[in-house]
């Protein structure tokens, strides 16, 4: 289980690295014991070009917000 502290400093940018926070995350408060609101929806435009400004940069941005929120119910 990844402690709280590298929980806090996961600022994911790629679609891999926000799903993976987002099971992360779930995963200990599932070990606590305590419920969450539903993490933010993937974003279903991605052109899969590797933009700049991807819609997984502003997903991994709400993804990062949802688990500050998500930590503080267990803290």
């Amino acid at each position: 289980m990844i402690p709280d502290h590298a929980l806090q400093q996961w600022l994911p940018t790629e679609q891999r690295d926000a799903q993976a926070l987002v099971r992360a995350v779930c995963d200990r408060a599932r070990a606590l014991g305590v419920a969450l609101s539903e993490p933010p929806p993937e974003p279903t435009n991605c052109c899969d070009s590797g933009c700049i400004g991807c819609v997984w940069e502003t997903y991994g941005a709400e993804v990062a917000y949802w688990r500050d929120e998500s930590m503080l119910r267990w803290t």
